[in-house]
């Protein structure tokens, strides 16, 4: 990880510094693995190594694959390199890796492990964790989702929405791939299944490495291929731009909504215990909705920003050129 790091600093072309990311993302979830994280891997092999490429390439799409040369200044390095090593340095006070006396295995993984299983009754305690106890961080990192997905509509979305009215004729960036058998044929095959696969890890995320977080981004990816493959037209027309705004709001007001009637049945806020007459069965309620919320928005706001990204480039290709005046 180290020397692809390094590789990525000193190259200039960026398809390939694109390319060194993907696999500096694959090679973080196998020490995730390593680390018995096995959620976080299945976050970051998705996100990292997936959809973050794509949006690179759809990024260099839209700019240049090659990076300016300019001078180099010391002045930045400099700076880097001290905030580098405040960072080290704040870390050598933190307990080693795996060191049983760390305050964290004395008092927080403690109480989760002894007790989550009677108050939320989730055989994953990690989604005991991120779903229940820390509801509150999750909705937040939701918001955050949404919040991104909106900027990204208001800076780029009205631009693509008012060209596509002045411009009728559009050229399918997606069309040459139709015509190759192999990748036609393979991802007829392979969408289906990642999205069985995708609804697997939704449901699955209470027993096993899952949830809303990784579902969503393995739903988004099948339409993404959809449209490598078919054309970000025909994408469009199966998951068109008003569902996915529809979606991306949708997704955190059944999360917040989920709050609120915990409130209205007289607990906290996300306190899923209220939702039915059995307390674990409400925590399986509340958990079970709150997981489809977060899944919903994921999808619909990865699949924007691809949608977006991927219009401005495909608006672009059909632009008429001016030359003196002329078109």
């Amino acid at each position: 990880m180290v020397f692809i790091a390094i590789g990525m600093a000193r190259i200039r072309d960026l398809f390939a510094v694109a390319m060194l990311s993907g696999i500096y993302s694959l090679l973080a979830a196998v020490l995730y693995v390593t680390m018995d994280a096995v959620d976080v891997a299945f976050t970051e092999a998705a996100v990292g190594a997936g959809i973050a490429t794509v949006l690179m390439l759809g990024t260099l799409a839209l700019t240049t694959t090659k990076e300016k040369i300019v001078p180099r200044r010391i002045g930045p390095f400099a700076i880097v390199l001290l905030t580098g090593a405040a960072l080290l340095y704040g870390t050598l006070d933190m307990p080693p890796y795996g060191d049983p006396d760390a305050p964290a295995n004395h008092h927080v993984a403690p109480r989760y492990i002894e007790k989550s299983g009677a108050e939320v009754g989730m055989p994953n305690i990690v989604t005991s964790v991120l779903a229940s106890y820390r509801g509150y961080d999750t909705l937040g990192e939701v918001a955050v989702i949404f919040t991104a997905a909106v900027g990204v509509l208001l800076l780029m979305g009205r631009h693509l929405a008012i060209h596509r009215r002045q411009h009728k004729k559009i050229i399918e960036i997606g069309k040459p791939m139709i015509f190759k058998s192999i990748l036609r044929v393979t991802s007829k095959l392979l969408i289906p299944l990642i999205l069985l696969f995708a609804l697997y890890v939704q449901f699955h995320g209470d027993y096993g490495p899952g949830g809303g977080f990784q579902a969503g981004v393995i739903f988004s990816s099948a339409f993404i291929l959809y449209a490598l493959i078919f054309g970000i037209d025909n994408a469009r027309k199966v998951f068109p731009m008003w569902l996915l705004r529809f979606l991306l709001a949708a997704g955190v007001l059944i999360y917040a909504g989920v709050g609120v009637a915990s409130l209205i049945l007289g607990g906290n806020f996300l306190d899923y215990s209220v939702l039915a007459k059995d307390p674990i069965a409400g925590q399986h309620l509340g958990i079970f909705l709150i997981e489809l919320g977060v899944g919903t928005t994921v999808a619909a706001a990865m699949a924007t920003i691809f949608f977006i990204f991927a219009g401005q480039s495909h608006e672009r290709r059909s632009e008429p050129r001016e030359n003196n005046g002329k078109f």
